[in-house]
């Protein structure tokens, strides 16, 4: 029971909606870095070391799938069931992975967690959406780009002191009372109006565009290894259901996916320039610190540092972005964060042996500066543009972008750097095993040959000038963005979506 004064304050409960917000997006973004960090004790307690990447493919494999469907379901039933259901999946998810008995086990359970996630990150930005004119929202998303930021960084320490003190299966159980707290917090203050409309589900799509999504993650998972077959009958797959698909959408009378709405010109701008952007983030944190640590011979602290400065970054940006929207506009920084993007991977393609960390370091600012700026300015035009039945879908997009993005990166530029590596002039004087121990600080000591660092400078200068060349066309389709004016009503439409009241 709240107090009169508080339940009359409409802000209030926003703010507590906000909180809620919060808690759930954190519980997704600390969940990819504390894994990370747990990973190697879990392999050595429970085997398959070769499904060692699925355990991360398929909670990535899942979130982006799900993330269009659920942000469509949320248009048709409404935010708070979604959220609500996205949480109960994630924390199922969680609690099942604790108990893991085996690697697949742990790759089924971590589907459910990204089934989850696929519906908490696009709803709960939603909500914002609902709940605050853009002229209040991109303070709020500059508030939730923090936590994205934050938990980069606490995720390796947290999950460092729980594998050090206490059984790995902490490292999931962590999210049941933050996922409690976060659905109290919906549960109390989240008020949605009554929905009369009895909406009509496109099941078939919807399991079409999984079944295509998912096929096309799993072909990209397995190109440029071995199973040259599984990669093959994947991408084939990928084509027929996605055939399927689309004579599916065309057909139904409320499409999982609105053509019309994808392909209107700042949605499709925008959303082709989050792939790409979402492309060199995965860049940037793959290849970046394996650059500090194997070629410049620093410790692993130092390669973590460098690549934090684009943590630092993207909250800077997107609450610059924040203020700057009703005085510059919002394409305006839409595109200035576009050049930034470029300009910090530049800093990259400099890097030679002889350079300090402090160059990665910068440019890895620099990049994350015009990605918090990009970011936050594309996805306020994107639900500027719609309108409140279309956000949830808008929303998704976005989001489903991004995340399509870091699976073509890994994939694009992992490709990239085998390249380097296969036809470099010196690559016959080394071995696997070298660069492994390369990139093991227990054996940097014991790799004194400077020709294998020469060739991982080499092949890592590649795939920046590959990431440079992707930062380039994020500029060019930023560019293709028209300009979209900003409502200036100083509070919401409260229809769909409405603070708690007397």
């Amino acid at each position: 029971m709240t107090s009169p004064a508080t339940a009359s304050n409409p802000a209030s409960k926003r703010a507590f909606v906000i909180a809620a917000v919060m808690a759930s997006m954190a519980m997704v973004a600390i969940e990819a870095t504390i894994v990370s960090t747990a990973m190697p004790q879990i392999v050595s307690q429970i085997g398959d070391l070769h499904l060692y990447s699925w355990v991360f493919s398929s909670f990535l494999l899942a979130q982006t799938a799900m993330t269009v469907i659920f942000g469509k379901l949320a248009d048709l039933y409404g935010r708070k069931p979604v959220i609500l259901a996205g949480i109960a999946i994630f924390l199922i998810g969680s609690v099942l992975a604790g108990f893991a008995w085996s690697m697949p086990a742990m790759i089924v359970f971590r589907l459910i967690q990204g089934i989850g996630a696929g519906a908490i990150q696009p709803v709960t930005l939603t909500v914002v959406a609902d709940l605050y004119p853009a002229r209040e929202r991109g303070k709020v998303q500059g508030y939730l780009a923090s936590v994205w930021a934050i938990s980069a960084v606490l995720g390796p320490m947290v999950g460092g002191l729980i594998i050090r003190d206490w059984s790995w299966a902490w490292i999931f159980w962590l999210n049941v009372p933050i996922g409690l707290a976060s659905a109290a917090g919906f549960i109390a203050y989240l008020r949605e109006a009554p929905r009369s409309a009895r909406p009509s589900i496109d099941v078939l799509g919807a399991v079409l565009f999984t079944a295509a999504i998912g096929s096309f993650m799993m072909s990209l998972t397995y190109a440029g290894t071995s199973e040259d077959r599984a990669a093959t009958l994947t991408a084939i797959a990928c084509v027929v259901f996605g055939v399927l698909f689309v004579l599916q959408e065309r057909r139904a009378a409320e499409p999982m996916i609105s053509f019309a709405l994808w392909s209107r010109r700042p949605i499709a701008a925008s959303n082709a320039a989050t792939v790409l952007s979402g492309m060199i983030l995965m860049g940037a944190t793959t290849f970046l610190p394996m650059y500090v640590q194997g070629v410049l011979g620093r410790a692993p602290v130092i390669a973590g540092l460098a690549l934090t400065m684009m943590m630092v970054g993207w909250p800077s940006g997107a609450t610059l972005a924040a203020r700057s929207f009703y005085r510059f506009g919002l394409r305006p920084i839409l595109v200035a964060g576009s050049v930034f993007v470029p300009a910090g991977v530049l800093f990259f393609v400099l890097l030679t042996p002889q350079s300090s960390p402090v160059l990665a370091g910068v440019g890895s600012l620099v990049a994350g500066f015009g990605m918090g700026l990009f970011s936050v300015s594309s996805l306020v035009l994107i639900q500027e543009i719609v309108t409140v039945d279309q956000r949830g879908s808008a929303t998704a997009s976005n989001l489903f972008s991004r995340n399509l993005g870091s699976t073509l990166g890994a994939t694009a530029f992992g490709a990239a750097l085998n390249y380097g590596l296969s036809h470099s002039t010196l690559s016959r004087a080394i071995t696997s095993e070298q660069l492994r121990q390369l990139l093991d600080a227990r054996h940097l000591a014991e790799v004194s040959e400077p020709v294998v660092r020469l060739v991982l400078h080499a092949s890592l200068h590649l795939t920046f000038w590959a990431m440079l060349a992707i930062g380039v066309f994020i500029v060019l389709f930023a560019s293709f963005v028209p300009h979209v004016a900003l409502s200036h009503a100083k509070s919401p439409a409260l229809e769909p979506l409405a603070p708690v009241e007397d």
